[in-house]
């Protein structure tokens, strides 16, 4: 098909039925554009599947297992569970299932969007075949995702590996796992499966784990893992696979070759986006270096009808980022004639759920630096905020960037419990230019994590405070006292 019909099946087409698909169909039928939904795989995409939810209820089966371990800490004097592994894995499904019905076909059908279930083909800017039928439209928004990254490593075909698409496949616990990469993934991961009763050994090529994080924010959780038993080889890098009496993983640390035994190993490196198979070659979408799919600022592709939202595309490979940039991909192509709409990164939040938890948005020291931004730094200790120390979470900081010598916030990295649930405070701020002062001057419910966030706003007040104008009140206070109440009045 060389050129645009006279005539459209439908105002949208989505391929990829994730977070991006879902909000982008979503938004669609709610303004009464016909709207087309292919999905080849599961309705939920990796988030729902494979990613978000699942790694979060194994985080919290894992969370609970410690705390009986620990319980001693609360007051407990002693405590036990029993536990199949199997159990803990079918209750991730369990959770999965519970989920699903919000991103089902049926609810999304209900709602006005056509699904599809099957493998799409982009014929021409215009078209997509699935099923073997063709479909129009005038406009196509790829959301096609991402799948984890399997380096080429030598001998890998000879070994039991997982990566975060199939470990929920396991039932049986691995006694010794190893677990490859130190962002997000790999951290959440092993900590969880170290909580399980595993023995981990984590490898990371870089210096440290959560590389993108600022050094003391990465050593605060790299002290939890060595606590919790997490063997930790950073500056390590895996060169290849073996397999004897047992499975094997050689690695290059400090100039000397390791060896690590193991009986399962997660892969957990990082995400290649699904741009193969289905006629984006053919089509001549044109490709970052990184393989994304390339777009402008509001999120269109070298064919200008076709829109790219979520991890095919980037920059960020969050949930909630795909679903913001869903928006904007679905106004513009429906509305595009009309305004169009830039796609605004300014502010995107996100969290690893490790214990303690961390979360960022904005600017760290780490990218203040790098972009030569100037900042200030003001730091709240959580070991100071009543509600951790009720809790036994007396552990962590709130570390604000601010513009120096103003209130304005840069960026916030929070080290806590909980502590993607302080943070929205910050991205609000920060999105509607709320200053420290204005965070200082809400009331914040006591007792409540939320404190912390009031604290640094009060740290910053005490070092900014108008020290000539203290002087002045110093010495009219004195002057005060000075006074017989009386004589004051008059």
């Amino acid at each position: 098909m060389d050129k645009a019909p006279d005539f459209f099946d439908t105002n949208i087409i989505v391929i990829g039925a994730g977070s991006g698909g879902l909000i982008a169909s979503l938004i669609a039928a709610a303004v009464k554009a016909k709207v087309t939904l292919i999905e080849k795989h599961k309705m939920g995409g990796d988030c729902l599947n494979t990613g978000c939810v699942p790694s979060k209820a194994l985080i919290k089966s894992a969370r609970f297992l410690h705390d009986v371990k620990h319980s001693s800490k609360y007051g407990i004097k002693s405590a036990s569970a029993e536990f199949e592994f199997s159990d803990v894995m079918e209750r991730v499904q369990d959770i999965i299932k519970k989920i699903e019905p919000h991103d089902s076909i049926e609810r999304f059908t209900s709602l006005g969007v056509d699904c599809i279930t099957g493998s799409a083909k982009i014929t021409s800017p215009w078209s997509v075949e699935v099923n073997g039928k063709t479909i129009t439209a005038r406009n196509i928004i790829l959301a096609t995702g991402a799948r984890p990254f399997i380096p080429p490593i030598e001998g890998l075909d000879q070994v039991t590996w997982y990566s975060s698409d199939n470990i929920w496949e396991l039932r049986e616990q691995p006694k010794r796992l190893v677990v490859l990469g130190g962002g997000p993934i790999g951290c959440e991961m092993a900590q969880a499966f170290t909580r399980l009763g595993s023995e981990v050994t984590q490898v990371e090529m870089s210096p440290r784990i959560m590389i993108r994080e600022d050094e003391e924010i990465s050593a605060m959780v790299e002290e939890q893992f060595t606590a919790d038993g997490v063997n930790l080889l950073t500056n390590t890098k895996a060169i290849a696979c073996k397999k004897g009496s047992e499975q094997i993983l050689v690695c290059e640390k400090d100039g000397k070759t390791i060896e690590i035994p193991f009986d399962a190993m997660l892969i957990a490196i990082g995400r290649k986006p699904n741009v193969e198979g289905f006629g984006l070659e053919e089509l001549g979408i044109t490709l970052r270096k990184n393989t994304t799919v390339e777009t402008d600022d509001f999120l269109r592709t070298n064919h200008e009808n076709i829109f790219a939202v979520g991890d095919v595309t980037g920059p960020y490979q969050f949930t909630h980022t795909a679903s913001h940039q869903a928006w904007f991909a679905t106004v513009n192509s429906l509305f595009g004639q009309f305004k169009k709409f830039k796609a605004d990164y300014s502010v995107i939040p996100w969290a690893t759920f490790t214990d303690p938890e961390v979360a960022r948005v904005g600017l760290n020291e780490l990218d203040a630096k790098q972009e030569n931004i100037p900042y200030e730094v003001t730091t709240y200790g959580i070991d100071d905020l009543d509600r951790a120390i009720a809790d036994s979470e007396d552990r962590g900081v709130v570390k604000v960037l601010t513009v120096p010598g103003k209130d304005k916030i840069l960026g916030v990295t929070i080290v806590a419990a909980h502590a993607g649930d302080l943070l929205p405070e910050f991205v609000i701020a920060m999105k509607y230019k709320l200053g420290l002062k204005k965070i200082l001057g809400t009331i914040h419910t006591y007792p409540t994590m939320s404190e912390a966030n009031k604290g640094a706003a009060g740290n910053w007040q005490r070092e900014h405070a108008p020290q000539f104008a203290l002087k002045v009140l110093e010495r009219y206070h004195r002057w005060r006292r000075g006074k017989s109440p009386s004589k004051a009045a008059t």
